[in-house]
């Protein structure tokens, strides 16, 4: 069964309003869920055969689909002082710290004086320690990720007040 045909018959089910369907073909069980809120869940079990050259690309993990998140879960309450302060991101994947070594005092704390080129952090990606630098003027409001967490890209790391 081809992910564009699991697709389809997820949308069916949704749309349907079953709370369960279980289909079964000769390689693939799939059962499709609903919860309560009307959101599908798809667990795909592949049937237990004796291994056959063509039973090679068979699909062997389940299968969840996540709803989407909707606009209405961000929170939309900006205060007048969150506004003017600019956000300090990520600019790869990595493992946060904000100290150079174990030993060494953190670069930057809360209420701190940053000026453009000053170290705020270092973000260790594939065994390279790599320097974030400040782009603006301004004083550390918050630090928004803990030390040694993981990081995405484009993760908010702080916040800076440029008056």
């Amino acid at each position: 069964m081809r992910i564009k045909e699991i697709q389809s018959l997820i949308k069916f089910v949704a749309k349907s309003g079953a709370s369960e369907v279980s289909l079964e073909m000769k390689d693939v069980k799939i059962t499709i869920k609903t919860s309560s809120d009307k959101t599908p869940v798809v667990i795909q079990n592949p049937v237990t055969q004796p291994p056959q050259l063509a039973d090679i690309n068979v699909v062997s993990q389940p299968v969840q689909v996540q709803p989407a998140q909707s606009v209405d879960s961000v929170p939309s309450s900006v205060s007048d002082e969150e506004s003017n302060l600019i956000t300090v991101k990520s600019p790869i994947i990595g493992t946060f710290y904000r100290r150079p070594a174990p030993d060494k005092p953190v670069f930057v704390e809360v209420g701190d004086t940053v000026s453009e080129g000053s170290v705020l952090c270092v973000i260790e990606a594939m065994k390279l320690f790599n320097e974030i630098e400040s782009e603006v003027i301004g004083k550390i409001v918050k630090i928004l990720v803990d030390d040694s967490s993981p990081v995405e890209f484009d993760q908010p790391l702080f916040l800076v007040d440029p008056s």
